[in-house]
């Protein structure tokens, strides 16, 4: 989608958006690249490191089947199909099946329990669902509690009561399946989104939230594609880092992925299999490379191409670790499931600066505003917005009219993130609105605490929180994951708040550390504040 420039400025000023009015994904991602020759789509991992490789023809094919299969058990267009399982072979068949039958499919992260199952499959009223063994056991725990539900298709090999077997019912199926004519603006998926308050929203996208995705993807991974382009991630397919991000984006380019996601992330194993399998490119999350980083990895025979991260602010620190081990840049991207991937960089085109997320995505304008909507001064802080309409925009909240209209303010939609943006264009991220900490008449965001943090020797990850303060409204908390051969004591924590006020700002130094073994995180990568600030 993108012309490749020389310039940030060229490449902003000549883009246009294209997009058609008629358009599927499945065509798209899929379709136009089962021409026969057996171009390969997909090399799957599995956690004995063993390899399957399929081609967009046999996924194509796959896919057709598998539509036969939910029309034949009575599934019309517009009802919902979840996708309950990790990266796999099956999962992207269910996901073209549903959109190649005009259905909308729903993402689900294969480790959400009963109570994530049970309100997403309930909200969306979903009619059938694929899964494996594991999700089959949650299901079965909750099915009399879901009437809309209808169908489960189970991957694995074992015949149960109440379900269908997904392979056997693909292998009897018929082959040729005409794919429904769809608009660019027709549903296609509902995403949930993280739930920072109340209940996690169904973000409900249209087909052309792939082509919207294109433009930053292709600049932050520095252009695409590229011969040789194989594409991994450890995020979870369930996510749109992962499967728009990921996925869909790649695909639509033809380029092949590699599918694996470890139990648990493994650094060194992360370097081995990017070195054997070749891999070219990826989307690592701040909290894969903090990982790495803490661990010492490096492997001579990993040649990446293009770093694509997001999810919170490297530092100056982490960048400069990643192009030490990889030898070229991490690009940092910003948006979110409701309006993704707004923001980027890549320092072919223009300086990296510490800490900053990048300039605007060519395609969208994006403001720093406040809650009405009305653009704020250069360098003042407020609300991350994005000018509407635009191509990667949610059509709506699920069945949630009030919701989506606080979704926006003015032409704003409004991302809930607090920003800042320089004289030149870049966007600097405060934090969540829900986030940021107020301390002795201070307002204090907690990335820049984290990122001094992260400097210190000690400390290998970081969050900071406010907790309530009877005189200063709110005092800073610092927790802290101490890297190996540091042990955590008064003494040490002392150390680390007079590094704080030194590097930082005496207002801004945490007066209480917690030291512990792991932070909450989402799926994505992303430290769960919220968690930390109900601990106290």
């Amino acid at each position: 989608m993108l012309n490749e420039a020389k310039t940030y400025d060229e490449l902003y000023r000549t883009f246009r958006w294209d997009i058609p009015a008629r358009f599927n994904i499945a065509d798209a991602c899929c379709d136009r690249h089962a021409d026969g020759s057996g171009r390969l789509a997909l090399i799957y991992v599995d956690e004995n490191g063993a390899t399957t490789r399929s081609s967009f023809d046999e996924v194509a094919e796959m896919s057709r089947r598998f539509a036969n299969v939910l029309k034949a058990d009575g599934l019309n267009r517009g009802d919902r199909v979840a996708v309950f399982l990790s990266q796999s072979l099956e999962l992207p068949i269910a996901h073209m099946a549903a959109f190649r039958s005009g259905m909308i499919s729903i993402p689900l992260f294969a480790l959400f329990g009963e109570d994530a199952l049970e309100f997403r499959l309930s909200n969306s009223q979903a009619r059938a669902i694929i899964t494996d063994e594991p999700g089959w056991e949650k299901l079965t725990r909750i099915r009399d509690r879901l009437p809309y539900l209808q169908d489960i298709y189970v991957t694995s090999g074992a015949v149960h009561a109440g379900a269908k077997p997904f392979w056997s019912a693909i292998e009897t199926a018929a082959e040729e399946f005409a794919t429904v004519d769809t608009s660019a603006d027709d549903p296609a998926l509902i995403i949930y989104t993280s739930g920072t308050t109340g209940n996690p929203k169904g973000a409900l996208h249209a087909h052309r939230v792939v082509l919207g995705h294109l433009p930053n993807v292709e600049m932050c991974h520095n252009f695409l594609p590229r011969p040789g382009d194989l594409m991994w991630t450890p995020a979870d397919w369930a996510w749109i880092g992962g499967l728009v991000n990921g996925l869909l984006a790649f695909w639509y380019h033809g380029i092949p992925l590699v599918g694996h996601r470890a139990r648990k992330f493994e650094p060194q194993a992360a370097m081995q299999m990017m070195a054997d399998l070749g891999i070219r490119n990826v989307f690592l999350p701040p909290t894969a490379l903090k990982l790495m980083r803490q661990a010492g990895v490096k492997h001579a025979g990993v040649k990446l191409r293009s770093i694509f991260t997001g999810g919170e602010s490297l530092g100056g620190e982490l960048l400069g670790w990643v192009r030490e081990t990889f030898g070229i840049d991490a690009h940092e991207v910003f948006g979110q499931t409701e309006c993704n991937l707004v923001i980027g960089s890549n320092s072919n085109l223009f300086p990296i600066r510490p800490g900053s997320m990048g300039r605007a995505t060519p395609g969208f304008d994006v403001r720093i505003v406040n809650d009405k909507g009305e653009e704020q001064p250069t360098g003042q802080r407020g609300i991350i917005g994005v000018r509407q309409p635009c191509p990667v925009t949610m059509i709506e909240y699920w069945r949630n009219p009030d919701a989506t209209a606080k979704k926006y303010a003015g032409e704003f939609l409004l991302t809930g993130d607090l920003g800042v943006q320089d004289a030149d264009g870049y966007f600097w991220y405060v934090s969540r609105e829900d986030d940021v900490i107020t301390t002795a008449g201070y307002r204090v965001g907690p990335s820049e605490i984290e990122h001094t943090l992260m400097k210190h020797p000690a400390v290998a990850m970081a969050a900071v929180v406010g907790i309530p303060d009877p005189i200063r409204t709110e005092s800073i908390k610092a927790w802290i994951v101490l890297r190996p051969g540091f042990a955590p004591d008064d003494k040490l924590a002392q150390e680390i708040q007079e590094f704080v006020k030194v590097q930082l700002a005496a207002h801004e130094y945490p007066r209480f550390v917690q030291f512990a073994e792991t932070l909450p995180m989402t799926a994505t990568g992303k430290v769960l504040r919220r968690e930390l600030r109900a601990l106290g």
